[in-house]
């Protein structure tokens, strides 16, 4: 017996799948800011801080790291609700991408601050500028520079993974095409549509990011160079 395909429900739900898409933007995009503010931070300190400062951002990146993203939203989300402090899903689902992202992020920057010759640390300590200036106005920009399609990637990685927030009751994409398919029944239509989704929102992240790279890096833009 064939399977009969049938698409025509997606005109009834199309709304729930433009909210779902729209809340898996707004997790994405506070994602991306505080999870790279977060990432650029324990960077630097595990560069530039001191011995416990480092050992503390190592064993943060190595216990994210390896540890499943799901397990950490149940740590947040239920832990928390069990040791009495209740969080709204969709906050919950953002403090857990940015510490989840943040992670891979410092390890990305910290290998674009350490790509940074020294000759030109040198030179700045010679003009007379004080560390943080140093690691602000010449080491950060640089490595941001270097390791810029490395973070592109991980943070279009990070938006694909906003998925499993609908394991918290976050009614992102995913959340609602659950929603749908408990409905309709049409499980196999429902995911089709919602990939096509996922591919359009991964396409205009990485389109959107590519152009804010080309209007930072003027240098690159100025010799041509791809980013």
């Amino acid at each position: 017996m064939g399977y009969q395909f049938d698409f025509s429900f997606v005109v009834e739900y199309w709304p729930q799948l433009i909210d779902g898409a729209l809340r898996t933007l707004w997790l994405s995009g506070f994602s991306i800011v505080f999870g790279f503010v977060f990432g650029a931070g324990c960077a630097i300190a595990r560069i530039h801080g001191s011995p416990m400062a480092q050992r503390c951002v190592g064993a943060y990146v190595d216990v994210i790291r390896n540890t499943p993203l799901v397990i950490q939203a149940f740590w947040l989300f239920f832990g928390m609700a069990a040791l009495g402090f209740r969080i709204p899903a969709f906050y919950a689902a953002i403090i857990t991408l940015v510490i989840n992202v943040g992670a891979y992020t410092t390890e990305i920057l910290r290998a674009g601050l350490e790509s940074v010759p020294n000759g030109q640390r040198e030179a700045a300590n010679c003009l007379g500028l004080k560390t943080w200036q140093v690691i602000f106005y010449v080491e950060l920009p640089q490595a941001v520079e270097r390791v810029y399609p490395a973070l592109v990637s991980q943070f279009i990685l990070m938006m694909l993974a906003t998925s499993i927030m609908s394991q918290i009751s976050v009614e992102e994409l995913t959340g609602s095409a659950y929603g749908i398919q408990s409905l309709t029944f049409r499980g196999f239509e429902i995911y089709i549509v919602v990939a096509a989704v996922y591919l359009l929102l991964s396409w205009l992240t990485r389109a959107v990011m590519m152009l804010v790279g080309k209007l930072v890096f003027t240098r690159k833009r100025r010799l041509g160079t791809a980013l």
